[in-house]
């Protein structure tokens, strides 16, 4: 899982904007426009001062308004790119020239007629925003404070898989934890599930615990400060314990991952009509089941850590349809009570 809680916005698609302030730039633009008002006037009929100080305040006013969440895709159809510019920050602005980020606007906007807001909730002080276009085949992602600064932007191609959308598990499954969880990363294209792009781990779940909007308190770079770090993993569903792992050591979140053992501390459980329980990423030393084990929903599997690809602790959930995952498809998960959990959503486990 991405630590996007530290707005570490990756870039699928194109790009990725990261604004701070907006004062620097506006001070700019207005030095840059006062001259140049002043260079238009020499050569127009004269004005009295008080039309001229009206009309100045009234340019300057229109300068000043930033853009509204509502109004971004609005400004990228328009190819009015720039002054989605004018609001991303200093160092952004060294890394991309205002050109490029024109040009790569207007190339991600080729064919699309509209775009369609599809989610919106808080994250940490922040609000993100997710549009889909009229062709369901791009994504806009974008993060804003309460000011409307653009902290960031990510576009995206979506893909779709309408025949594996429909194709559920013909078992039905609990959420394999207790109490009140944050969907991470969930549902049915990129915007809300990065996953969703691989066959193998389409239909995946990343759960974290969520209070005033962060997944931490204190220091982000130890596993401790996590509200999920340490908390227990429960059977999702009967079945019998065929894949455990028990022995890797947690990662310091933000600073390291472990690619080379994707699902870190994990347990797979085996379901009637060959469905398999992918568990991921618990602590080193806390799973408390063994090969060969049966399970019923909601008994003890370990507890929730931060090791294998992983930048925070959190619980990686999907079914597969092979124990040998990494080759296997993931399968559109049956939860109890019909839910569909989307990221940005709150779920309760098993009870």
């Amino acid at each position: 899982m991405k630590n996007y809680m530290k707005l570490s916005i990756i870039l699928l698609f194109t790009f990725v904007l990261v604004a701070c302030s907006k004062s620097d730039e506006n001070s700019t633009k207005e030095q840059e426009d006062t001259s140049k008002s002043t260079e238009e006037s020499n050569t127009k009929e004269e004005t009295s001062p008080s039309e001229q100080k009206e009309t100045e305040e009234s340019e300057e006013s229109k300068q000043q308004e930033p853009i509204t969440p509502e109004e971004i895709p609005e400004y990228f159809l328009a190819n009015n790119t720039e002054a989605i510019y004018n609001q991303t920050s200093d160092s952004f602005k060294q890394m991309v020239p205002l050109d490029q980020f024109e040009r790569l606007g207007a190339d991600f906007n080729e064919g699309v007629q509209s775009y369609e807001l599809t989610h919106s909730f808080p994250t940490q002080d922040l609000t993100e925003y997710q549009w889909i276009s009229d062709g369901g085949d791009k994504g806009i992602r974008a993060l804003i404070a309460e000011d409307n600064t653009i902290e960031g932007i990510q576009l995206m191609p979506i893909s779709s898989d309408p025949e594996g959308d429909e194709a559920y598990t013909k078992n039905e499954y609990q959420l394999p934890m207790a109490g009140e969880w944050y969907v991470f990363w969930g549902g049915t294209n990129e915007l809300v599930n990065y996953h969703y792009a691989l066959p193998v781990q389409r239909y995946a779940y990343d759960f974290v615990i969520v209070k005033d909007n962060f997944s931490y308190e204190g220091d982000p770079t130890k596993n401790e400060s996590y509200y999920a770090f340490g908390m227990e993993v429960l059977a999702p569903g009967e079945g019998k314990v065929v894949s455990v792992e028990n022995e890797i050591p947690d990662n310091k979140p933000g600073v390291e991952t472990n690619a080379q053992e994707p699902l870190g501390n994990h347990v797979i459980i085996e379901h009637e009509h060959n469905e398999y329980s992918v568990i991921a990423h618990m602590k080193q030393g806390s799973v408390k089941v063994e090969e060969g084990d049966q399970v019923n929903a909601g008994d003890l599997l370990g507890l929730v850590g931060n090791s294998g690809n992983s930048s925070e602790p959190h619980i990686h959930y999907h079914v597969a349809d092979s124990i040998e995952w990494e080759k296997a498809t993931s399968i559109r998960i049956k939860l109890q009570n019909g839910e569909e959990p989307v990221r940005g959503e709150s779920v309760i486990g098993i009870e």
